[in-house]
């Protein structure tokens, strides 16, 4: 079954915690070297700007070689992040903020829990075609043990 075919995950609020922990030094991880490869992403724009103009007289091409393959290191484990983070069920939605979506339902209807890097829980719900815009405090109804997320 292909990752369109298969049904979403429904997280709690808890579950989602929980997970919410387990995979924030995979995002960390994900953010850090994101970053790192547009760095080098600039300093091969350089490189291959300094070739044009001077038709690759005093290029080190050693120095450019290693630092493609650092930026294809760094890229594969970008993606080997994100699909371990999106293997539970969670959501990468940006990348550069460390914002993650849960998908839920709440009142009968299919949303997701929001949550972005530096935040110390889990307190945003959005709908699906509102985004990080549309957050909404979760109101303490939607954790109460006798009306829980779902």
């Amino acid at each position: 079954m292909s990752d369109e075919e298969r049904e979403p995950r429904f997280f709690t609020l808890t579950e989602a915690e929980r997970l919410r922990v387990q995979v924030e030094p995979l995002l960390i991880r994900a953010m850090d070297s994101h970053r790192r490869m547009r760095e080098l992403d600039g300093q091969l724009k350089d490189i291959a700007t300094r070739i044009q103009l001077m038709g690759g007289v005093l290029v080190h091409f050693e120095k450019a070689l290693r630092v493609r393959q650092e930026r294809e290191k760094l890229a594969d484990g970008v993606k080997s992040a994100l699909e371990q983070i999106e293997a539970t069920g969670c959501l990468v939605k940006d990348l550069d903020t460390g914002l993650l979506d849960f998908p839920t339902r709440l009142n009968e209807e299919d949303v997701y829990l929001c949550w972005r890097l530096g935040e110390d829980r889990i307190r945003f719900w959005h709908r699906i075609h509102e985004g990080f815009a549309g957050r909404k405090p979760l109101d303490p109804s939607d954790t109460d043990p006798k009306h829980p997320v779902h």
